[in-house]
């Protein structure tokens, strides 16, 4: 589970291999994996009796890092060559080489990490003083505490290279601390004191190298985390650029640990969940306008659309249906238990445009969500690269307990989403990334028929389906059918998710979990 949320983290950067090899840094596997092993926390006796060493003072004349940061200011951090000592020479050497200075932090999630180093600046790039990757292992001494430095990876810690991530993370309560050790991972009492007061994100422990502390500059580090990203891939709209990085020696300035130590510093309230009306299964009225979809072979599919949620992203569906754009096309990629996709008249996913010939900008609403039936535009990595590409959900159910698990890392849920999503089912964490616009109310059998077609590696029908004409019509009173439960003789409920997903099949069935 923790696994499937830090992917939707980690980032997309084509239109046709969302969450594919993007340097997969930061992408979390679970502790209940067989492939943790070589990179998990040591054990919980291991652990137990383990001084953490993140706020150990530095001795004078210490070798530390002072980084500068273009209109925020300046970040000292101590340094550990004594529990990592390949991950402090291999940062050392490339400070002294100038080699971070005028790079950015290109991915940036608030109550999570700032993540830079990255010179062609993707999250791709990159490399270690040796001219290639390297092992700096882990070390137990060492957690993910507020403020700790780390090298992002692709896999393990033999796959370091330049770029690192500063924590940020979010204060944990003991409930959820006890969550944790409950699933596999092994954090101590020491650890659990720090990351019930301090905070961070004890759920990298053991995966990821940790080598440095900030102990001055850390109210920087939480401003940053506040800029505004892309939705699709955490990139800040305004570059956030590291004018220099260098090495020095430390002096016996103050240090100042925890965010509470910067008197300056106001740590924003955590926003409530807004109890917002979901809308995808009210009825339309008499007269309105809906889609009326004819699928060669399959039938015929119906859906309601919600121009008072989704002005522009109707009227451009509407507009390519008059048009005819949509008849003959076919969906060119498909996703069990997630989703099919069309609307792209090469069937590559890189083509399409809107009504007015260019991308346009859906927007999102919290009245719509990405409940099973839905129907959403597919995007380059923002809701402002809308065009005629579109996708329909199936989903899986979700258990209140891992809705809940989503939320711990910044998702917000309604009580009456997370219903729909624990009975209907659907695919949660594309909310607030994807313009909604229609919700199927006939037909939702035929979509769920189509998701278990046969694909290739890159989920292309090996047969194509193929949309025979998308026609605008009017509601006329029919019955509606929102869920799949609706549909009698159906052999394709909605499945269920398991608890855990294990091993590489699970990064393999993620891998492009974003329409794109």
């Amino acid at each position: 589970m923790i696994k499937k949320i830090l992917a939707v983290l980690v980032c997309t950067f084509t239109i046709t291999a969302a969450f594919s090899s993007c340097g997969k840094e930061l992408e979390i596997s679970d502790k209940s994996s067989e492939n943790s092993s070589d990179n998990s926390s040591v054990s919980d006796t291991d652990v137990q009796n383990v001084q953490i060493a993140n706020f150990t003072a530095p001795e004078k004349d210490d070798t530390i890092i002072t980084m500068n940061i273009r209109d925020y200011g300046t970040v000292k951090i101590r340094l550990f060559p004594e529990y990592a000592d390949k991950g402090v020479e291999n940062f050392i050497g490339l400070a002294e080489k100038g080699y971070y200075d005028g790079l950015t932090f290109h991915r940036v999630i608030n109550d999570f990490m700032i993540q830079g180093g990255d010179p062609e600046g993707t999250g791709r790039g990159g490399e270690s003083i040796w001219g290639g990757k390297f092992d700096g292992g882990t070390d137990a001494h060492l957690i993910h505490a507020a403020g700790a430095l780390a090298y992002a990876n692709s896999g393990g810690t033999s796959t370091n290279g330049s770029q690192f991530y500063i924590v940020t993370g979010t204060v944990c309560t003991e409930a959820e601390i006890e969550n944790y050790k409950s699933s596999g991972y092994a954090i101590s009492d020491n650890a659990k004191e720090i990351y019930t007061t301090a905070g961070g994100t004890p759920w990298l422990d053991g995966n990821y190298t940790v080598f440095g502390q900030v102990y001055q500059g850390l109210d920087i580090i939480f401003q940053i985390q506040q800029v505004s990203t892309d939705t699709g891939n955490n990139k800040p709209m305004k570059d956030v650029i590291i004018d220099s990085v260098t090495v020095d020696k430390y002096d016996g300035e103050e240090l100042k640990w925890y965010i509470s130590d910067y008197d300056t510093f106001e740590e924003p309230e955590t926003a409530p969940v807004e109890e917002v009306s979901v809308e995808n299964f009210t009825k339309p009225e008499q007269g309105d306008k809906i889609i009326v979809m004819n699928i060669k072979d399959y039938g015929e599919v119906k859906f309601r659309l919600f121009p008072e949620y989704a002005d522009k992203g109707v009227e451009n569906f509407i507009g390519l249906a008059e048009q005819g754009y949509y008849d003959g096309l076919t969906f060119h990629r498909i996703i069990n238990n997630f989703m099919i996709q069309g609307g792209d008249p090469e069937g590559t996913g890189r083509g399409g445009e809107s009504v007015w010939g260019e991308s346009f900008d859906g927007g999102t609403d919290p009245h719509l969500i990405h409940a099973a039936g839905a129907v959403a535009y597919a995007n380059s990595g923002s809701t402002s690269t809308n065009g005629s590409q579109f996708y329909i959900v199936t989903g899986e159910k979700y258990s209140k307990e891992e809705l809940a698990q989503y939320m711990n890392y910044g998702y917000n849920f309604s009580d009456e989403a997370m219903d729909i999503y624990s009975t209907a089912g659907g695919t949660p964490w594309l909310d607030g990334g994807y313009t909604v616009f229609g919700q199927v109310y006939d037909g939702l059998d035929i979509i769920f028929e189509i998701q278990q077609t046969q694909t290739d590696e890159n989920d292309y029908p090996m047969e194509d389906v193929v949309i025979e004409s998308v026609k605008v019509g009017e509601y006329d009173g029919s019955q509606v059918r929102w869920y799949i439960s609706d549909y009698d003789g159906t052999n394709t409920p909605v499945a269920e998710q398991p608890a855990e997903t294990a091993g590489e099949d699970s990064e393999e069935a993620y891998s492009e979990d974003i329409p794109e």
